[in-house]
């Protein structure tokens, strides 16, 4: 159970209160500093799957814990970043991104209980919404200066517009059982 990609995935886990209580340091480094451990937590996300794929280090424990770590770090991320900007412009992907989330975890877990969770594995379109998710993310927490928040920002719309075609991409995959009566 304790492969390296678990561990690199029950770190990243841990790294979330790291996260969060260096962004809410005073100081004008914490910003700096929370976008690092932000970014080193996407990086683990990145290599615990390779390892796993690289050398086959497949657990039924790592296949539930790594998008629990994902998803947990990506929305306490977008909370701070909305909280930080107060605006509609930030808020609105931002919610269609916690929102996808949601609804495409339990449309996996659905469509694993009625046993066609091969319908909604994921996509390459995932994995380019994922990364220009973190990418965002990453310089909206960062705020180095007005071209990385412009820059952050313009890839949180390409990670929204990734995120609506992903979740529709996944509905439409399992419409020919969702739509099915009893």
């Amino acid at each position: 159970m304790w492969n390296v990609p678990n561990l690199l995935t029950s770190f990243r886990i841990l790294l979330i209160p790291v996260f969060l209580g260096i962004y809410y340091l005073p100081g004008s480094d914490a910003n700096f500093w929370a976008a690092f451990v932000f970014a080193l937590a996407a990086i683990t996300d990145a290599l615990d799957g390779y390892i796993a794929r690289k050398f086959n280090q497949f657990t039924k424990f790592g296949e539930f814990l790594d998008p629990v770590a994902d998803k947990v770090m990506v929305a306490a991320s977008l909370i701070v970043v909305v909280e930080t900007y107060a605006t509609w412009w930030i808020s609105i992907p931002a919610l269609a991104i916690v929102s996808r989330e949601l609804v495409v975890s339990a449309l996996r877990e659905w469509m694993a209980r009625i046993g066609r969770q091969e319908h909604v594995k994921v996509s390459n379109l995932g994995k380019f919404k994922t990364i220009a998710q973190m990418v965002a993310i990453g310089g909206l927490i960062w705020e180095a200066n007005t071209f990385v928040v412009v820059l952050a920002t313009l890839l949180l719309y390409v990670a929204f517009v990734l995120t609506l075609w992903s979740m529709w991409e996944y509905l439409r995959a399992a419409w020919s059982d969702l739509s099915q009566v009893d």
